[in-house]
């Protein structure tokens, strides 16, 4: 394999190789939401990994960008980072701050 491999992957023998087209890393993406049955929406990087370097997203992080497009609230690095109450209070404090809007 060529690609960079955790620990934990390789205990459980789990090897990617590393993608040479957009194609092969949406399916590979698609293949890990699969089996780790996440039911959010992915987005996947371009293979410069532009986004990863812009938002210092490795290994991986959470974020909430507001409607302005700026980064209301980045995590420390996952898993051990995570702190999911931050983003809810930044989705709670962004929620009420938005204007309410009549639907007709």
């Amino acid at each position: 394999m060529d690609a960079w491999q955790d620990e934990d992957n390789q205990k459980d023998k789990i090897q990617v190789a590393t993608q040479r087209t957009v194609e092969e890393r949406c399916a590979v993406a698609g293949t890990c939401l699969t089996r780790l049955s996440v039911e959010l929406p992915a987005v996947i990087d371009d293979l410069r990994n532009s986004t990863e370097a812009a938002y210092t997203g490795w290994p991986d992080r959470l974020y909430v960008v507001d409607k302005e497009g700026r980064i209301a609230y980045k995590s420390g690095p996952g898993p051990y980072g995570f702190k999911p109450q931050g983003v809810a209070d930044t989705l709670k404090r962004l929620v009420v701050a938005a204007p309410v809007m009549a639907v007709r």
